[in-house]
């Protein structure tokens, strides 16, 4: 299959389906369709000749016999036993959306006055005002065709809205499940509008259940306010013959500070693109990934920082750990606009190669229009330090256990990045049994189905 052949098969189904995938949604999603499939068939999907995707072979993965469903699976869960096994203790609002569609029997516990946590169909029908304000706004369908594909197909996912100031006092965990006995493609599509003046968390969590095929499509939109604060963690640990693409889209106003951190634990292929615009003066970014890969698994990371004004401040940390054949990427930019005086940016890529075959692409990259900004970028790609090794094993410590331990300690920079203390504890621990190889997969997980 080539990438036009898919194309023209993606197209016909959503051809065959518009009625359907418009009935179960309001006009304010509807309406974004029409420019999204004129996008979707003059751009194509992304072969390694585009330059964002060149050292991602996007058909290796996405070809193949898969079903879509247009209407949610009918099964429940108990959410009180939910994924004891992978992350237990955290006190949070749990949210669980199956094969892309907001689970209708969420029980949120009590919230902040003025909260809105909910179904993204549900939401465009109930606060008309505020998603026609922030859908599609900030995703731009003209240049990326995946975010085109994910605004066709998009019916649900989830909502959250903060009003003015307004603090979470504990995040928000957004469990996104892949369930079915067939192979099967999923999109997902969240907005998150954090106002002024206010703060946030949020957890996603992405599991499959079954050994089926999974191909992802994602979608997720934020906004942050003036002087707000959002904190956004990502733990990906899906089953090796699935596939992710995750598109997020960021506006950030003056004075707003974001926090991303993006675990890729475990997945067959798992793309990661980051768009943010700092669209006002004194905004702070801080963009950070890690990712482990082995076999014949893939995992990239794209991230495109726009400074749009003065005194704004981003920092992008990504490390990966890659074993057997695996393959990974980072693409990053910095793009600093003419009037955007002050800018403090940085920006670094470090990779562990376990194995001879494993291989990583790395391109840092500045573009930049302004001569009054502080502005680094850097990459290594390399083994484990021998001299740390012989250290570590003169002092009695075993080879594998010392191993061990360097891996840990390269990767515990970026876990120590995310702000919450209970997450970033049980994220070590979970990073810990990923290096150890007894993190569990999805044969595992305790969720209970009927």
């Amino acid at each position: 299959m080539t990438t036009f052949e898919l194309q023209e098969e993606l197209t016909e189904i959503y051809t065959r389906n518009a009625k359907k995938i418009a009935k179960s949604t309001s006009h304010l999603i509807n309406k974004h369709r029409t420019q999204a499939f004129g996008d979707f068939q003059k751009l194509g999907i992304p072969s390694r000749k585009n330059e964002d995707y060149r050292y991602t072979d996007l058909m290796a993965y996405l070809k193949g016999d898969y079903s879509y469903e247009i209407a949610p699976v009918n099964f429940s869960v108990n959410l009180e036993e939910l994924f004891r096994c992978d992350i237990p203790e955290l006190n949070t609002h749990i949210v669980l959306v199956l094969n892309g569609f907001f689970y209708r029997k969420n029980i949120t516990t009590a919230l902040p006055e003025g909260v809105i946590i909910s179904s993204l169909a549900d939401a465009s029908l109930k606060y008309p005002e505020i998603v026609n304000k922030h859908y599609a706004q900030y995703a731009d369908t003209s240049f990326d065709s995946l975010a085109a594909l994910n605004t066709l197909f998009a019916q649900d996912g989830v909502f959250i809205y903060v009003p003015k100031n307004t603090h979470l006092d504990k995040p928000i965990q957004i469990i996104n499940l892949g369930f079915s006995f067939k192979n099967l493609r999923i999109t997902r599509r969240n907005l998150f509008v954090v106002e002024e003046d206010s703060a946030a968390s949020v957890l996603v969590c992405d599991h499959t259940l079954c050994k089926a095929s999974f191909i992802t499509n994602s979608l997720t939109e934020i906004y942050v306010g003036k002087h707000s604060k959002f904190d956004y963690v990502k733990m990906q640990n899906e089953n090796s013959i699935s596939s992710q693409i995750s598109n997020t889209f960021i506006r950030q106003e003056s004075n707003s500070k974001l926090s991303s951190n993006t675990i890729s634990l475990h997945g067959g292929l798992i793309r990661n693109n980051y768009f943010a615009q700092l669209a006002g003066e004194g905004a702070g970014n801080y963009t950070h990934g890690l990712f482990f890969c082995e076999d014949k698994q893939h995992v990239a990371n794209y991230v495109n920082i726009h400074h749009l004004k003065p005194h704004c401040q981003s920092d992008q940390l990504f490390k990966g750990i890659l074993d057997g054949e695996a393959t990974g990427a980072f693409n990053g930019k910095i793009l600093v606009d003419k009037y955007a005086v002050k800018t403090l940016a940085y920006q670094r890529n470090n990779n562990i190669l376990l194995s001879k075959k494993a291989k990583m692409n790395t391109k840092p990259q500045l573009e930049i229009y302004n001569d009054d900004v502080k502005c680094s970028h850097g990459a290594t790609v390399g083994q484990i330090d021998e001299n740390a090794l012989f250290y570590l094993r003169s002092r009695g410590i075993s080879n594998k256990q010392a191993r061990h331990l360097l891996m840990f300690a390269f990767a515990n920079e970026v876990i120590d990045k995310i702000n919450l203390d209970p997450l970033k504890d049980r994220m070590n621990d979970m990073v810990d049994k990923r290096l150890k190889g007894e993190l569990s997969r999805c044969e595992n997980c305790n969720v209970q189905y009927n």
